[in-house]
């Protein structure tokens, strides 16, 4: 069994190794400039690039086709991508499936119904799943319930790239910004973007993302926890150790955000999933 993912799926380069997950870039845009979401991303240049250019980024999801070659040759494939609502990923990928089912193989194609780091947790799970010995069938029914009560927030610095590539109502974008708080965003449940909390400083941001995760988990439940950051290593570990000090038998992994997840979750931004 194989894992397919788009790559905004925030697993990193050493881990896509190791666990042999392919990942099918996306392809970012500034202006006519255009950036292949690989391994052979400048990620620094191109964060640089990113803060100079003031109209708005986008970006465009894999082709069938690019889907398609990630299929063949597997047996069986786990497809993890973007949110529905917020890409073409998804479709793409289910277009693909059917190609690649005419040639033999068995794909299950994953609506995240979120991103970034609460991808690279759905293949964190489907890893532990393989390695526990289940079955394909087994491993699709637990994931697709997985999905369900998987929980999403993010905390980003500036909502510029949100609202400009339509993520973000542009209204509530300006509100927000005006009342100078640093809004705790996510997932609804049904792959769109949600406003949960807000808070003023860094100690209020962190306490109430830690809550939002007590309203969901018990203190001494076992299970895993993501934290993706695009160069806020700072508040991520902070968010780390206020989450191992509640619970007991948490994992929590820490990860740097990719080229896509970056574009949107712009520079500070963090994001948790589990």
């Amino acid at each position: 069994m194989k894992i397919v993912a788009d790559s905004c799926c925030d697993i990193t380069s050493q881990e896509e190794k190791e666990f042999d997950i392919k990942l099918v870039p996306l392809t970012l845009y500034l202006g006519e400039e255009s950036f292949v979401d690989d391994d052979t991303l400048d990620l620094e240049d191109f964060k640089e690039k990113m803060a100079l250019y003031k109209d708005c980024s986008r970006s465009a999801c894999p082709s069938p086709g690019e889907y398609k070659q990630a299929f063949l040759n597997n047996g069986q494939t786990f497809c993890i991508t973007l949110s529905s609502n917020l890409s073409g990923s998804y479709n793409s990928a289910v277009l693909a499936k059917e190609m690649a089912e005419e040639e033999g193989e068995q794909v299950e194609v994953i609506d995240s119904k979120s991103a970034a780091a609460a991808e690279a947790l759905l293949a964190y799970e489907i890893v532990d799943q393989i390695k526990a010995g289940l079955s394909y069938e087994e491993i699709k029914d637990y994931i697709l319930e997985f999905v369900k009560n998987m929980k999403t927030y993010f905390v980003l610095e500036n909502l510029d790239n949100l609202m400009k590539n339509g993520r973000l109502n542009k209204v509530a974008g300006k509100i927000i910004t005006a009342l100078h708080v640093s809004p705790i965003m996510g997932a609804d449940g049904d792959g769109n973007i949600k406003l949960y909390n807000y808070g003023r400083t860094k100690k209020q941001i962190l306490q109430k993302m830690v809550n939002m995760v007590k309203e969901c988990k018990q203190a001494g439940e076992t299970f895993k926890l993501v934290i993706a950051h695009n160069n806020n290593s700072e508040m991520a570990e902070s968010l780390q150790s206020a989450l191992n000090e509640v619970f007991n038998s948490i994992v929590i992994k820490l990860v740097p955000t990719r080229g896509i997840s970056s574009m949107y979750a712009d520079n500070k931004g963090l994001i948790i999933a589990f």
